[in-house]
């Protein structure tokens, strides 16, 4: 037995990276959480680290991580130090983030070795991120091999977008073969926050138009009429769309073809380009969202430029979601711009007053871990910061699939 009481259906939430695994114990129930952390440059022959927290306690330590293998039992050992025995506490299940669902996956799913072969198989649609969470499968499961591990797919929510937003215009039978299509990512943020918005706006999801920001590294939009999504704007990969932290976003797919033939790049080269050193990163040189407003409070042309970049695409897409819903409700930001940068949420919305869009500047630079409304009150459109919980949407789609009352 533990000697810690945890309720037995606590679920651990695992997002494995290709250097680096998240992970969060969690109550499904109640939201309790008993321990979260971070562990990086797993790999790497020197500097690797977990910043773990559990039951108040916090530790930041330097440990050697060879692998995923090493770094969840590490993680394993350093809750059993807390009282945390995980074979031992009537784990629910293990939630994994898994990034690409591809055109099947479109629901929590209990992972076998069938499963495990799919994920593999769907890779090349996600050669970033699918990976490494199937590593972070297999890691865990090696070590909780009795315990349900559960798949949560990044794409789910976007799974149904209507065929007018999915479709590429790409000779069809080339798209077909393979399997090339919008299949949209930050799914589980985005659903979590669309049915939060509704019910802090006291109406049926069924009912609320919307319009979600998830504004982080990683920065995507999407349209949600009535509880379902009918449009967002990353794509086949999570490279298009928004300007992002080291991404490019939207870009034309002509470039790749200047850089190959006359920049002499790879493909590998040019994937490395757009996806690691392109965005705020590629036009100021820093990716960090609170250095870039530093520099552009400080007058720097180049962070000044980025940012209006930024938010220029921004608006292009809220302009765009707004035609495409006809009425909306609301405007939602979240994520850790989405949540904490004032100005970019009051920049994004400036002088939109003619469609009932009216920030409150004093709502707008209170700063609250809870969900809030920052818009006036005579304005039409709510305008709501809410704050995402992947972790806790995770965990209760896992316990839910393994107690039968998933979808």
């Amino acid at each position: 037995m533990s000697a810690v009481e945890i309720p037995p259906g606590a679920v651990l939430v695992v997002n494995a990276g290709s250097s680096s695994l998240k992970y969060q114990l969690v109550d499904p129930e109640t939201g309790q959480v008993y321990a979260d952390g971070l562990a990086e440059r797993i790999g790497e022959p020197t500097g690797a680290r977990i910043r773990h927290e559990a039951l108040g306690r916090s530790r930041d330590l330097e440990v050697p991580l060879p692998d995923h293998q090493a770094a969840i039992e590490q993680v394993a050992e350093l809750l059993h130090s807390d009282g945390i025995a995980l074979s031992e506490i009537g784990l629910a299940a293990v939630g994994h983030r898994v990034v690409h669902g591809g055109r099947r996956f479109h629901a929590p799913t209990v992972i076998d070795d069938q499963i495990r072969s799919e994920i593999e198989r769907l890779s090349p649609l996600a050669p970033l991120h699918n990976p490494p969470n199937l590593v972070g499968i297999e890691a865990v499961s090696a070590l909780l091999p009795d315990v349900p591990a559960v798949a949560i797919f990044d794409t789910a929510f976007f799974h149904d977008l209507p065929e007018e937003a999915s479709t590429y215009a790409l000779d069809a039978a080339t798209a077909e073969k393979y399997a090339i299509r919008r299949y949209g990512f930050h799914g589980t943020s985005h659903q979590y926050v669309a049915e939060h918005a509704a019910r802090f706006l006291g109406r049926p999801a069924s009912e609320v138009n919307q319009i979600v920001l998830h504004l982080g590294n990683g920065a995507s939009i999407s349209a949600v009429r009535g509880g379902t999504p009918i449009d967002t704007s990353m794509g086949m990969t999570p490279l298009e769309g928004l300007v992002m932290g080291t991404r490019t976003g939207d870009i034309d797919p002509g470039i790749a073809f200047q850089l190959a033939r006359v920049g002499n790049m790879s493909i590998d080269e040019i994937d490395e380009l757009y996806n690691k050193q392109s965005g705020l990163k590629g036009l100021c040189g820093d990716n960090d969202f609170r250095a870039v407003l530093e520099r552009v409070d400080a007058g720097d042309p180049a962070a000044t430029l980025a940012y209006r970049v930024y938010l220029h695409r921004l608006r292009h897409y809220i302009g765009a979601y707004m035609i495409e819903l006809g009425r909306v409700d609301a405007i939602v930001f979240t994520a850790g711009v989405g949540e904490n940068a004032a100005a970019v949420r009051a920049d994004s919305l400036a002088d939109l007053q003619m469609y009932g869009i009216e920030i409150d500047p004093v709502r707008n630079a209170e700063r609250s871990d809870e969900a809030r409304r920052i818009s006036t009150d005579a304005g039409e459109v709510a305008v709501l910061v809410v704050p995402t919980n992947e972790e806790l949407a995770i965990a209760r789609q896992s316990a839910a699939v393994v107690a039968g009352t998933g979808t």
